[in-house]
């Protein structure tokens, strides 16, 4: 592609791998359901719901040269996708995420993103050599970054001059790999957009709003934040102050990539020139909108 990508997005492209029943489930449950293999992965979630608002994202991940990477290269192809900076790995296999939702929500899930992990800085290459920025004039652009990648890996590119000029947003993945994206709370020009499990981790804690937890994070020094609590309140702050809002009442029949579509709305709305309170309200019918199943995958 030779345009110049809207957005880079950093970290996991993978196949998800999605078992849902409309039935309640718990630890043993075997019931009936729907299994699915979709291209997915927090970067490629992102990327994907960037195309549907119109903007060109380029991604900045590891695919493996196996015939799952194949068929996952042609798919993001396929999708509008900048796929002209992926590393591919020739030992490495294609990650993969398998995951089980009930009508109780998610039940469990597993990230296999052990080649993205082994990759590390591989797939920051084109930050390096010229192709998309350098030591000496780093990329200046929006960057949505996925916690995915090692804490080692997060550590240097949260002092790292080739971000330091970025506009970074940051999300963990999952809670348990919250607590990766500490480095991150003192670089200038990040935010991070976090539930409040996270933000409880984050700050070694436990909040009773995504506003006490927006709170909490500023006051440790972070630039931007964004917290969500489900169907409650979501809480977005910076320098500026801090404010709420609450999402539309939906039926949820989905829930894997619902946070990476509230994210990837926000971004693209502010990219837009929206207001903050504007960009917020649509982050949040858009993650209303996918949770009920009306938004294709």
């Amino acid at each position: 592609m030779n345009n110049k990508p809207d957005i880079l997005c950093i970290g996991s492209v993978l196949w998800d791998v999605i078992g849902r029943s409309a039935s309640h489930m718990r630890q043993g449950s075997d019931v009936p359901g729907r299994i699915t293999r979709l291209p997915g992965g927090v970067a490629l979630n992102i990327a994907m719901t960037l195309r549907r608002f119109g903007l060109t994202p380029a991604l900045l991940t590891t695919i493996g040269k196996d015939e799952e990477g194949h068929e996952l290269m042609a798919a993001c192809k396929s999708m509008g996708m900048d796929c002209d900076y992926v590393y591919h790995s020739e030992d490495l296999p294609t990650d993969i995420y398998m995951a089980v939702e009930g009508a109780n929500g998610l039940i469990a899930a597993i990230a296999d993103a052990h080649s993205l992990e082994a990759a590390g800085d591989k797939i920051l290459r084109p930050l390096v050599d010229g192709t998309l920025g350098t030591k000496e004039q780093p990329f200046e652009g929006v960057i949505a970054l996925d916690g995915n990648l090692t804490l080692a890996l997060i550590e240097k590119i949260a002092t790292s001059p080739l971000f330091a000029r970025a506009d970074l947003r940051v999300a963990p993945a999952s809670p348990g790999k919250a607590e990766r994206l500490a480095p991150m709370l003192a670089h200038p020009n990040v935010t991070l957009y976090v539930n409040i499990e996270e933000a409880g981790l984050l700050c070694q804690t436990t909040f009773q709003s995504s506003a006490q937890a927006a709170t909490a994070l500023l006051a440790r020094g972070v630039h931007g934040i964004m917290v969500t609590d489900g169907g409650n309140s979501a809480t977005f702050g910076n320098a500026d102050g801090i404010f709420s809002q609450t999402p539309p009442e939906v039926m949820v029949t989905r829930i894997t990539g619902a946070g990476d579509t509230f994210m990837a709305a926000h971004i693209a709305a502010e990219i837009r020139g929206e207001t903050p309170e504007a960009a917020l309200n649509a982050a949040l019918a858009a993650a209303a909108t996918y949770v009920s199943g009306e938004t294709p995958l």
